[in-house]
């Protein structure tokens, strides 16, 4: 544990036109670490997302990664270090084919740097990782647009197209939101596997019984505050998070 954190995350507040979004949230991850990020709507969790990966400023506090100031840098600049991520909802080029959508990724610099300044053949890496999120290469399924596939397929492919960057950290912003429970059964196992290769992940998400199997630790936000941190069991036990989720038993089995 005496590894410096990959991500730390200081005090960070934003404010939309008086309503307060993030208010003094704090956080430290270490390499291979997997924390869940949980709370009721509006509590903030995408917020923080945006403002670690740079789509929205931050009225004050700090985002580090690798020991490096990122706070309120560019996304482009911020995905380009190695830390990438998807959206709640999607944003894809719908009108081409499904593969297609891992090129811009494929020909930033960084994922250049990661395979040792070759490339290959972009298409040919691109069905390469479609494969692996579940798209039978040996279907039509990669070369469908991606405006006429399932939800399930449009999520896996957001997902595809953050991890072709070859990042560090990883968010995940309710990835499993809209997916049928077969949809998610499939996609769990990735998202483990990843996990266990390696990769750092922050996990936003509503469907807590399915994120408690996988995350190391959770953090609870709520009115845009952190008001628990700790495992699943741990932080589902306290008087604030019961009172926030409105008395509603969690079923952690």
């Amino acid at each position: 544990m005496g590894e410096e954190p990959i991500l730390r995350v200081r005090n960070l507040k934003k404010n939309f036109g008086g309503v307060l979004a993030v208010y003094n949230v704090s956080l430290e991850l270490r390499r291979g670490e997997f924390l869940g990020v949980i709370g009721p709507n509006g509590s903030g969790k995408t917020t923080l997302a945006n403002l670690i990966t740079g789509f929205v400023k931050p009225d004050s506090g700090e985002v580090r990664f690798r020991g490096k100031d990122i706070t309120g840098k560019m996304p482009y600049t911020i995905a380009g270090l190695g830390v990438s991520r998807t959206f709640q909802m999607v944003r894809l080029f719908y009108n081409l084919p499904a593969y297609k959508n891992l090129i811009i990724p494929l020909c930033s610099s960084r994922f250049r740097k990661m395979r040792g300044g070759e490339y290959g053949e972009r298409d040919d890496v691109a069905i390469d990782l479609l494969d692996d999120m579940g798209f039978e290469r040996d279907s039509n399924v990669p070369y469908k647009v991606a405006g006429s596939l399932p939800h399930g397929y449009l999520k896996r492919l957001d997902l595809a197209r953050a991890l072709a960057l070859r990042p560090e950290v990883l968010i995940l912003d309710e990835l499993f939101s809209g997916m049928s429970m077969s949809e998610v059964a499939s996609t769990l196992p990735l998202i483990e596997k990843f996990n266990e290769e390696g990769l750092t992940i922050i996990m936003i998400e509503h469907r807590l019984k399915e994120l408690f199997r996988v995350v190391d630790r959770v953090m609870v936000l709520n009115f845009g505050m952190k008001i628990a941190e700790g495992s699943p069991q741990e932080v589902m036990e306290t008087d604030e998070v019961k009172k926030a989720y409105l008395g509603v038993h969690i079923d952690l089995g």
